[in-house]
C-alpha cells in the first residue's frame, strides 16, 4: 500500500472511531434517560465552540500520531492495530452491563465489588467502582470489558494517547546508546491490560519490557493480548506501584499511563519515589494521565464533566496538582511537558549523579 493510500486508510479509520464512539455515547444517554429520567448527572454545558476545539485538538494528535510513525519512532502497523473481532463480540456484553452501571451510580455505591475479595491485599483507595465500572479492577469481567470502554469513551483516540510516550522515553534512552537493546529494560506501572506494553513492544522490540498491576484479572488479561505479539513476551508482576518488588537502580525507563489521577496524593507521591528508585542514574521515567486545568484552561467543561459523569474520587485534585513539584521533590530533573488531545505527557530523568529525594 502506497503512503498516500496508508494515510488515508489511518484518516478514515480513525473518523469512523470517533463517529462510533459519538454515536455510542448518544444512544447510551438515551437509554440512560430511559431508565433512570429523573436521576441523570447534571453536567455543565458544553459550548458549541469547544466541541470544534476537542475536534481540532483531536485531529491534532492523530496528525502526530502519524508524523512520528513516519518518522520510525514506531511501525505504522501500530495505527491499525486493534483486535475488531474481539472487541466485535464484546460489545453486547458494555450494553448488557449498562443498567447495572447506572443503578449503581443512581444509588452511589461505589464499593460494590466481587464477593471473596481479601481487601487486606490492596489499599483502600483501590477497592471501589472507578467509572461506576461493574467489579472495579477486580475481575475477569471487568478486564474483559476495560479497553473497549476506553476506547469509546476516547472517540478511538486511546492507543494515539498511549503512544505520546513513546517518544520521549526513545528520547531518554539514548543515554544508554551504547547499550545493546537486549539489556534495556523498560517497566510499565499499572499496565493494566497491557495495551501501552503493546505499543512499547512495536517500538522496543529487542528491550526487555515489564508490566506491573494491582489487579490479578487484568493482568491476566494482558499476558492473553500480549501473547499475539511477536517477540519476546513481557515479564507481567502482580504488585501496588507504591511498593514495586524491583531492585534500586534496575531499569533504565519507566512508563506510566493513567494512573495519578486515580491515586490520592500521597500515594501519588510515593508512586513518583518509587520510579526514581528503580531507575538507573540516567534512566527517564514518562508519565502520561489526564489534561490538567493550569495546561489546559480552555476544557475545563469537558474535565468537570468527567469527574460528575464518573466515580473519580481523586480526579477533582488531580487536576490542580503540581506533577513538576512532585517530580522535583522526588529528585528528578530535565522535567519537560507536552499536551495532546485529553492527555498530559511528563517526561524526566534520574540525575546521572543521583541526587537525595527531597523528604515528603
Amino acid at each position: 500500500m502506497s503512503d498516500q493510500l496508508t494515510r488515508l486508510a489511518y484518516r478514515t479509520l480513525q473518523q469512523g472511531k470517533a463517529l462510533f464512539g459519538i454515536t455510542h455515547k448518544e444512544v447510551t444517554n438515551r437509554l440512560m434517560a430511559v431508565l433512570a429520567p429523573d436521576g441523570s448527572p447534571r453536567t455543565v454545558p458544553v459550548p458549541a465552540e469547544l466541541i470544534s476545539r476537542l475536534q481540532e485538538s483531536m485531529d491534532d494528535l492523530h496528525a502526530r500520531d502519524w508524523q512520528e510513525a513516519e518518522q520510525g519512532l514506531y511501525p505504522a502497523s501500530l495505527l491499525f492495530d486493534a483486535p475488531w473481532l474481539d472487541w466485535a463480540g464484546r460489545y453486547p456484553l458494555i450494553w448488557l452491563d449498562l443498567p447495572q452501571i447506572w443503578n449503581r451510580r443512581r444509588a452511589r455505591r461505589v464499593r460494590d465489588l466481587p464477593d471473596g475479595v481479601d481487601a487486606s491485599l490492596y489499599p483502600d483507595y483501590y477497592l471501589q467502582n472507578f467509572h461506576h465500572q461493574t467489579d472495579g479492577y477486580l475481575s475477569d469481567h471487568s478486564a474483559a470489558l476495560y479497553d473497549l470502554q476506553v476506547e469509546l469513551l476516547f472517540n478511538g483516540s486511546a492507543d494515539p494517547m498511549r503512544r505520546r510516550v513513546i517518544g520521549p522515553l526513545l528520547n531518554g534512552l539514548r543515554s544508554f546508546g551504547e547499550r545493546p537493546a537486549g539489556r534495556i529494560r523498560v517497566l510499565d506501572v499499572a499496565t493494566g491490560t497491557g495495551r501501552t506494553l503493546r505499543q512499547l513492544r512495536g517500538a522496543l522490540p529487542e528491550a526487555q519490557l515489564m508490566g506491573l498491576d494491582l489487579s490479578t484479572a487484568y493482568l491476566r488479561q494482558a499476558n492473553r493480548w500480549l501473547a499475539q505479539v511477536p517477540g519476546e513476551l513481557p515479564q507481567l508482576v502482580q504488585g501496588n506501584a507504591e511498593h514495586m518488588p524491583f531492585a534500586d537502580a534496575s531499569v533504565q525507563g519507566i512508563t506510566c499511563v493513567f494512573l495519578l489521577h486515580e491515586l490520592p496524593g500521597a500515594a501519588r507521591q510515593g508512586v513518583i519515589e518509587e520510579c526514581f528508585r528503580l531507575l538507573e542514574p540516567g534512566g527517564v521515567l514518562v508519565l502520561a494521565d489526564s489534561i490538567q486545568l493550569a495546561d489546559s484552561p480552555q476544557f475545563s467543561a469537558v474535565m468537570e464533566n468527567f469527574r460528575r459523569v464518573f466515580h473519580e474520587p481523586y480526579y477533582r485534585e488531580y487536576i490542580s496538582d503540581d506533577i513538576l513539584g512532585r517530580l522535583q521533590a522526588a529528585g528528578f530533573d530535565a522535567i519537560e511537558a507536552t499536551t495532546h488531545f485529553m492527555t498530559r505527557v511528563w517526561s524526566a530523568r534520574k540525575p546521572a549523579s543521583p541526587l537525595q529525594p527531597a523528604s515528603t
